[in-house]
């Protein structure tokens, strides 16, 4: 085995890079939801239960639908 080369630590950046992103989103949007107040009590657990089942489509959905359900 050679020495690893610029190709070879591009593709393990951008590996990285890739993995670590749904990873952010997911607690990206459980915090936002922890700490968020909403007009229905049940609607933060809803938001839970989506971004934990479905973290990628539930997130997204999250950050585009809930700021109309908050309590600004």
């Amino acid at each position: 085995m050679g020495p690893i080369g610029m190709p070879e630590l591009v593709n393990i950046g951008l590996g990285v890079i890739i993995a670590a992103t749904p990873l952010a989103l997911l607690f990206g949007a459980l915090l936002s939801c922890n700490s968020a107040t909403f007009w229905d009590s049940t609607n933060k657990l809803v938001w839970v239960l989506a971004i934990i089942f479905f973290p990628i489509l539930g997130s997204i959905l999250y950050f585009a639908i809930s700021p109309k359900q908050r309590i600004r």
